[in-house]
């Protein structure tokens, strides 16, 4: 797989996290857009990454989760992880519900990124 810059890592991993729960709710898409928006001016083909995530099968979203994870993290600063997580954490709870799915994915999140916040 091509290494991702970390706005389409983001994405990835934000689209990945509104459809764990089998469902996606429109307060989930208001987060990926408010992300987009924030991650102006990076352009990438938005069409093109659907189609590799509406062509992904369930059960590599975890591993493809993984990938873009780490890609996310080698292009990033501590900040933006930060703030990255922050947008996790609003995707998963937008529709009022934290399945333990979605929960997985984000502890798997947390814990890959946590020596940076140990003693924060």
């Amino acid at each position: 797989m091509t290494k991702m810059n970390k706005v389409m890592a983001g994405y990835h991993m934000l689209m990945i996290l509104s459809q764990v729960d089998g469902e996606f709710d429109k307060s989930e898409g208001k987060v990926i857009v408010k992300y987009l928006q924030d991650a102006f001016p990076y352009r990438f083909n938005l069409d093109h990454e659907m189609e590799i995530l509406s062509a992904l099968p369930k059960e590599d979203y975890f591993l493809h989760f993984n990938n873009a994870m780490n890609d996310f993290y080698e292009d990033s600063l501590p900040q933006e992880r930060t703030d990255f997580l922050n947008f996790a954490v609003k995707m998963v709870k937008a529709d009022k519900k934290i399945t333990v799915e979605e929960n997985k994915y984000l502890k798997e999140l947390f814990f890959a990124w946590e020596s940076e916040y140990e003693g924060a």
